[in-house]
């Protein structure tokens, strides 16, 4: 599991779920995701996305901050690519 502070995202999927939850969300809500995506190409850590790994069930997975709000639930496949499992409220962790 990359738990380092550097590196590039240079591959990011998409589940079903996940794109499902994202045609749920309001213009602005999407704006902001895409947004926060290309900060977390650059750096999945940076200090904006407030990245932090889920535990309990979820053990595996991670998550990030778009706003407040929401939050993009996703995991690491590998040093360079990631798959987004779930986006919406602090519900996506249930």
């Amino acid at each position: 599991m990359r738990e380092d502070k550097e590196g590039r995202v240079k591959s990011v999927n998409y589940s079903k779920k996940f794109l499902k939850s994202l045609k749920r969300l309001s213009e602005r809500a999407i704006n902001e995701a895409e947004k926060k995506e290309k900060i977390f190409k650059e750096n999945p850590f940076n200090p904006i996305l407030k990245t932090h790994k889920l535990s309990g069930k979820e053990k595996e997975c991670w998550s990030f901050w778009i706003n407040y709000s929401y939050r993009i639930k996703f995991i690491f496949l590998n040093d360079e690519e990631v798959l987004f499992l779930d986006i919406g409220t602090h519900d996506i962790y249930k």
